[in-house]
This record gives C-alpha cells, structure tokens and sequence, in this order.
C-alpha cells in the first residue's frame, strides 16, 4: 500500500497519506473562499483513517461550519473536515509535485467566474458527496 508523506512549510507539522485519494478536486464553496482568500482551493480526498499526523500539533479551528487544521508555527493550511462526509480534504499543494489529478470543480453555485477546462462543474456537490450531479453550464 502506498503511503504519502506531507508537511507544513515549516516541517513543523508531517502527515501519513495511506493508499490512493478518494478523489482529487477544486472547491468553490464560500466557506473555502472566506478562510484562503481564493475564488477556489485543489483539494485531495482521504479518508480521516487513512490520514496520520505523525509529528506535531496542528491548530483546528473553523470559521463556518468545516474545523480545519493549520499549522500553529507557520499557519500553514493542512486539511479540512467537510461536516459528515468522515473525509479529510488535503491541500493539494502538499502532495509532491504531479500527483495531484483533478477530476472535477464542485460548489460552483459559488464561483467567482466560470473556470473553463475540460473537468465536470457540479453546481454543488456531486452524488459521491450526497449531492445531486446538477452540473453548471460553464
């Protein structure tokens, strides 16, 4: 089984990545927007059981409804808990350089501008996340 191991900047903070990512996506929803200051955040979907910290001590808080972990040094965002769904959504920039593959945009409901490649647009959440695949026509 594969394992990946990711950092803050500061290395302060180092997390376990077991096996292959649920998914790999953008998000736009506005709780992401409010806490990164970004029209949209690359994210990679883990399990919370395939996810380890196996040094230091991130700092969880929300601002919303998502408890997100940062690190306390260098304030470094981590991952996120989206509510009920029992997944941690990674920030995509810690993964080592071409692993992230995106495969779709979701919560589009929210974007700032229409982003224009090839991936699906959910409009919310795709059916995977209980969501109802309704699509935006980007």
């Amino acid at each position: 089984m594969t394992t990946t191991t990711i950092q803050c900047n500061c290395g302060a903070v180092r997390m376990e990545l077991t096996g292959e990512p649920l998914v790999q996506l953008y998000c736009h929803c506005d709780d992401c927007q409010a806490v990164h200051c970004a029209a949209y955040i690359p994210a990679v979907m883990y399990r919370i059981s395939e996810t380890r910290i196996v040094s230091g001590d991130p700092r969880m808080w929300k601002l919303k409804t998502t408890l997100r972990a940062t690190c306390r040094e260098c304030g470094t965002p981590i991952y996120s808990e989206p509510p009920g769904l029992g997944i941690r959504a990674i920030r995509a920039h810690l993964l080592p350089k071409g692993m992230f593959k995106p495969t779709f945009h979701m919560n589009c409901q929210y974007a700032m501008l229409p982003v224009k490649d090839d991936l699906p647009h959910y409009k919310g959440f795709p059916a995977m996340f209980g969501g109802s695949d309704e699509q935006v026509p980007w």
